[in-house]
């Protein structure tokens, strides 16, 4: 079994970086070219410095830069400072938005604890085509930044239809109904599905008929997000906080400090 050691706040340092290498004690990690660059030359940390590192499956490990290289560099992984965890299977159904806003999404989304991105495509969706690659870096930064254990997967867009035909078990989606006279997440989540999806529609929200077709899906329930007309992004924030606060780990984090 792996022993984790417990360090001080103070012994913590302050970079975290995510690898694919598996890791744990002695384990000689070489980075990718990408991150290399970024440790050497864009934070300047020499060898002997060490650096928290995690790959989404064996917890979160002190490592320490060993050896560094025109195109590499290598890191010795010494102990585990945090098992893994896992996050509530919380996934953010949105339609991509104009701008750089779809990447302030996954960023902010990834830092509320989703575990997976859908990106949709709905009739009023503007943006057709997005940069998956550029989206799933975006994912592993905040992910990175915010100290969690994992990285949310991005999956590449799909069609409204393909969440309407989807065979869903144990899984309700809660889409944001601007249309008013409907529950609110806390009531629509309160026989405590095992998992929990949020669809934010577009610019413009969802058209009459994307909307009848919706609320006709047994695994996908209308929700209030308030008295106010949100923004799609807005929108997206809002109600992952509602359900991160009455469903996922807020509440568990909630409860086990009333205790």
């Amino acid at each position: 079994m792996k022993s984790t050691k417990p360090i001080t706040k103070d012994q913590r340092p302050n970079q975290r970086l995510f690898v694919s290498s598996d890791l744990s004690s002695d384990v000689l990690v070489t980075l990718e070219e990408g991150q290399a660059h970024y440790l050497v030359h864009v934070l300047r940390l020499s060898l002997g410095v060490q650096v928290l590192v995690f790959n989404g499956r064996d917890g979160e490990w002190l490592a320490e830069l060993k050896s560094i290289s025109k195109k590499s560099a290598t890191m010795q992984v010494s102990q585990q400072t945090r098992p893994q965890d896992y996050p509530a299977d919380l996934t953010l159904y949105l339609a991509p938005v104009k701008g750089d806003r779809t990447d302030f999404i996954v960023e902010k989304a990834t830092e509320l604890g989703v575990a997976h991105i859908r990106p949709v495509l709905t009739d009023r969706t503007i943006v057709r085509k997005l940069n998956q690659d550029r989206l799933s870096a975006r994912a592993v930064e905040a992910a990175e930044q915010c100290g969690r254990l994992s990285v949310p997967e991005v999956a590449p867009p799909v069609p409204l239809s393909a969440l309407l035909c989807a065979k869903m078990t144990e899984c309700v989606v809660l889409f944001a109904d601007e249309a008013g006279g409907c529950p609110s997440i806390q009531v629509a989540l309160a026989d405590r599905p095992l998992k929990v999806g949020l669809l934010i529609g577009p610019e413009g929200g969802f058209t009459p008929t994307e909307r009848r077709a919706l609320r006709a899906c047994s695994h996908i329930r209308p929700v209030s997000l308030g008295p106010r007309i949100l923004r799609a992004d807005t929108a997206c924030y809002a109600g992952l906080v509602l359900i991160q606060n009455c469903w996922g780990d807020w509440a568990y984090s909630l409860s086990c400090n009333k205790a």
